[in-house]
């Protein structure tokens, strides 16, 4: 039960795209990510994913409209909508709360894929 300071957290590591999980609530992770550049289309059969921008501007990319999200804004994707995160800022820090069964590449397995993840 000990409380985590986002700043100190994200300080914490430099990795892009490789989430780090903050917190575990019942079944669901709190995960800080630091994003550059682009990712990959794919979506998540199952679960639904909530990005919270902390820093920086992200673009999410949906095949049919892009939203744009600075910080303190937040977006829920629905499980199975394909979509393509883009940080407009380098690096952009984003809280992701998601389940913990959430494979952060979804449907494709890449160079990017975590399967174990890192606390923080």
């Amino acid at each position: 039960m000990d409380k985590l300071n986002l700043e100190q957290g994200f300080a914490g590591f430099d990795e892009l795209w490789a989430p780090r999980v903050a917190a575990a609530v019942n079944d669901t992770h709190v995960k800080l990510v630091k994003l550059e550049g682009e990712f990959h289309w794919h979506h998540h059969e199952s679960e639904d994913e909530l990005f919270l921008v902390h820093r920086g501007v992200l673009e999410m990319r949906f095949r049919d409209r892009t939203v744009v999200l600075n910080a303190g804004e937040l977006i829920v994707v629905p499980r199975g909508v394909e979509h393509m995160p883009v940080a407009l800022s380098d690096p952009c820090e984003v809280i992701l709360i998601e389940p913990s069964t959430t494979l952060n590449t979804g449907n494709v397995v890449n160079e990017r894929t975590v399967t174990e993840l890192e606390s923080i």
